[in-house]
């Protein structure tokens, strides 16, 4: 199976752990958290622990008896399955006389961010963890990443049609076990229409009222799906960007699938050439890019901006007190738009990116360019 350098996460953990006793390394599952944790635990004295595993379960009945023995670091996979160890953690941490790390692996429920954040308030890191991403699979692998999705198992298949394979049992499990564990009990036939739901609504402003009406919920029901998605991370809800313009400017959330894969999974488009010719492909292509940008620059507050009356910008990101934009086109010849133009004065932008599925990198004006995708990580 082909090896995936997954060197800027490996440092983030390293590092995390050099500066805090304790580091939870949190993602989807399959997304390659244990993998990460083998590879860090290789560097040094490791004790590994699998909640998932009866003999490990057995193990930690009595977790600060069976902790307080170990030193180096200690690993504890699918710690949402037992929220109970966090005060055990901070009383060990706490205790001075015990010389261990502890490398906690999970999903990010909301039960779990609030345990690990109240017990271990100012002795925890957090380092979210996607799939692949072109830094890490090659610049030349967009097409199939953007198919296939980052999921690594999905990613790395041997054919497309075992890709789209895992991809619809991932999604399968995901409804039927992972979200139950998480405590978000909600019918598996229901999430999973909303879902698909809203990947037809991929990279449009969220209608919570539209989708109630649809389900035969109540616009409350909708926002808390959403939340659920989000916190899981299989939704990204990009806020909108507003301040004291005089324009009415678009105040609801745009929403995208956050893999591609699973996106072209849950509207049965199986490979790239079916996806070529769907009507998402622009869409897709859209959320593809802006989580590209977002994860190579790390991100932390990302923005759409849109008006009433129809001028928009696909991202809005600052750095350094300084505005940037981005607009994404599937065009391979893309064009300067009025939109981008108002965009750039209303915002004050200091430079405004058209990122298109190209090669080339070309200025246009001073404070507009038109880059491909492959050309990204090295805009600043």
């Amino acid at each position: 199976m082909l090896f995936i350098n997954r060197e800027n996460y490996i440092t983030q953990i390293r590092t995390g752990l050099k500066r805090s006793p304790a580091l939870a390394l949190l993602g989807p599952r399959q997304c390659g958290k244990t993998t990460l944790a083998q590879e860090i635990a290789k560097e040094q004295n490791a004790h590994f622990f699998d909640l998932e595993s009866p003999k490990d379960q057995l193990r930690l009945e009595n977790p600060e008896l069976s902790l307080s023995e170990l030193s180096g670091l200690v690993i504890i996979d699918e710690i949402q399955l037992k929220p109970a160890l966090f005060p055990v953690i901070r009383t060990l941490i706490d205790n001075r006389n015990i010389n261990a790390k502890y490398l906690l692996l999970g999903s990010a429920a909301p039960t779990l961010l609030r345990s690990a954040g109240e017990s271990l308030a100012g002795r925890i890191e957090f380092v979210d963890l996607h799939g692949f991403d072109l830094q890490e699979t090659g610049h030349d692998t967009r097409k199939q990443l953007w198919s296939r999705g980052g999921f690594p198992l999905s990613y790395l298949a041997e054919s497309d049609e075992n890709s789209y394979t895992w991809r619809e049992a991932f999604i399968r499990t995901f409804l039927q076990r992972d979200l139950p564990q998480l405590g978000i009990n909600i019918a598996e036939p229901t999430m999973r229409r909303f879902w698909t739901m809203l990947s037809h609504n991929h990279g449009e402003t969220l209608n919570s009222s539209s989708l109630a009406r649809s389900m035969g919920v109540s616009d409350k029901t909708i926002n808390t799906y959403v939340d659920h998605l989000a916190q899981t991370y299989m939704l990204r809800v990009l806020p909108p960007w507003f301040e004291n313009l005089k324009k009415r400017q678009v105040k609801s959330p745009k929403i995208y699938i956050r893999d591609s894969g699973l996106l072209h999974t849950l509207l049965s488009i199986p490979t790239l050439h079916s996806l070529q010719s769907h009507s998402i492909l622009g869409a897709s292509w859209e959320g593809f890019a802006i989580e590209q940008i977002i994860r190579c620059h790390n991100i932390k507050e990302p923005y759409f901006w849109a008006t009433q009356s129809g001028a928009e910008l696909d991202l809005l990101i600052i750095r350094n007190g300084k505005r940037y934009g981005f607009e994404i086109k599937t065009s391979e010849n893309p064009s300067t738009t009025r939109s981008m133009s108002i965009a750039l004065n209303d915002l004050k932008l200091q430079k405004l990116f058209i990122v298109y599925p190209g090669e080339e990198q070309v200025a246009i004006r001073d404070n507009i360019e038109i880059i491909g995708l492959n050309k990204i990580t090295g805009i600043f």
